[in-house]
């Protein structure tokens, strides 16, 4: 409650002084952690069996293995982990909203940071000192604005054509090898693995106000996004896979958008498996019926999830994910998988 007594006027540089530094789940083991939470109950064993799952799913070389992001984890410290599982070749292909990889990743990328802030801080305060939160997160609303400007410049260069997401994605994959303030983001290590992004409601991000001001200068020779054939390129890594998993954080449109290839892939006559890993990590309730919060039990009615490896763990990502990471790091199941680079089969 102490905090909720510092709420007097501030100027922005009070406000933006305590980066979020993101977690490294390379600096500790945290298997003996996984291995006592297997023998307790509640969230933690739901925990230690999500684990065993991944590592499952890292064992099996058949399996492609998709991450799927939604939320502001990524904002709150989680940045690192979704990098290194690409580098670790912890993961086959992504699926993410557009914040997570425009406003937090490519954002950073810039030079940009987040700030650890307050939630009980007075907004009214924080706008006029031009700061976005998140919960107790901070941006710099300049900072995010030149986030957009840039997107659309990129756009400026690109020849004017339909791109799916993940198209336009490895473009800033290219332009950051050169223009990267901060080395290392997840788009740049993605492009550098061939592990393709696809962000099905790209427009609901940065990306949809710089592509905006892109059209506004272009108005008779400009991209556009192609929402369709990005379906079409994911299902098509379905269709290729032997195998499939799911890592999932959070719900949204990354979840269903993945879960629906397996329809798609029968409606194109094509006879593939549900898919038979999958871990979701959400706080989202299931009583009132919506889909981010449907289980993966519900999925398999739809034909979408195999029942025999899934688990529901009701946490919130950031105390749980850096736990499962960390443990499939160390148990190196990830260093017998051959890389599926799929970005290559997209030309």
């Amino acid at each position: 409650m102490s905090e909720k007594k510092n709420l007097g006027h501030n100027s922005k540089k009070d406000f933006l002084k305590s980066p979020v530094e993101h977690i490294d789940i390379t600096s500790f083991d945290s298997r003996k952690i996984i291995s006592s939470m297997k023998k307790m109950s509640f969230v933690s064993r739901e925990t230690a069996n999500a684990s065993e799952i991944y590592n499952d799913m890292l064992k099996d070389k058949d399996c492609t293995i998709f991450l799927t992001l939604a939320g502001s984890t990524s904002a709150a410290g989680c940045m690192h982990i979704y990098r290194d599982m690409v580098k670790y070749n912890m993961v086959d292909a992504i699926v993410a909203t557009g914040a997570s990889i425009i406003d937090m990743d490519f954002f950073e990328a810039l030079g940009f940071k987040h700030y650890q802030g307050s939630q009980y801080q007075n907004d009214n305060e924080l706008r006029n000192n031009y700061i976005d939160r998140i919960y107790d997160t901070y941006i710099d609303e300049e900072e995010l604005q030149m986030c957009d400007k840039i997107i659309g410049e990129i756009a400026d260069k690109l020849e004017p054509k339909a791109y799916t997401s993940r198209e336009f994605i490895k473009e800033i994959g290219k332009y950051l090898k050169s223009n990267a303030k901060k080395k290392g983001s997840l788009i740049e290590t993605a492009y550098d693995n061939n592990v393709p992004i696809f962000c099905p409601a790209f427009t609901d991000s940065s990306a949809g106000f710089g592509l905006v001001m892109h059209q506004e200068r272009n108005p008779n020779n400009h991209i556009t996004i192609d929402s369709i054939k990005e379906f079409r390129e994911l299902t098509e890594i379905k269709i290729k896979s032997k195998g499939s998993g799911l890592f999932m954080i959070g719900g949204g449109v990354p979840k269903n958008f993945i879960q629906d290839t397996v329809i798609c892939a029968e409606l194109l006559g094509k006879n593939v498996d549900m898919h038979k890993y999958a871990v979701q990590i959400t706080v989202a309730d299931s009583r009132d019926g919506a889909c981010s919060s449907s289980t993966l039990k519900e999925a398999s009615s739809w034909g979408k999830v195999d029942t025999t490896k899934e688990q529901m763990v009701f946490a919130e990502a950031t105390t749980v994910l850096p736990l499962i990471a960390s443990d499939a790091y160390h148990t190196g199941d990830w260093k017998n998988r051959d890389r599926k680079n799929f970005s290559k089969i997209f030309g």
